[in-house]
């Protein structure tokens, strides 16, 4: 049992090193980075709780763990649009449309006359 909490407060000093090496100036907080690495070889199990309590700065909100990748849903392929309308009314539209196209043709026939004769 004393071997495996050794073994523990090694690796969380190993730890706690590697993480006081990486870090910038500005994110040590209260000593600068060299008096945190002597403190933790020197007092390895009280040096490695103090520099996660106070040495070290956290991002807002504490420790972020990095989130997996959203699932992407592909979107339902479009779904052509049907026509509502009956044979006889898209019949009925055609035939509205061709007797507006008859009136313009003739409105213009006339204002071409009318613009002759003046």
């Amino acid at each position: 049992m004393p071997f495996l909490l050794s073994l523990l407060v090694l690796a969380a000093m190993i730890f706690a090193l590697i993480d006081i090496i990486r870090r910038d100036e500005h994110e040590v907080r209260h000593l600068p980075k060299m008096m945190w690495l002597i403190i933790v070889i020197l007092l390895p199990l009280i040096g490695t709780v103090l520099w996660f309590t106070l040495g070290r700065v956290y991002p807002e909100g504490g420790v972020r763990m990095p989130r997996p990748a959203a699932r992407t849903v592909a979107p339902p392929a479009p779904v052509a649009r049907r026509e509502t309308r009956t044979t006889e009314e898209q019949l009925a539209d055609l035939e509205r449309e061709i007797e507006e196209e008859r009136l313009r043709a003739e409105l213009a026939r006339r204002r071409r006359e009318q613009g002759t004769a003046e």
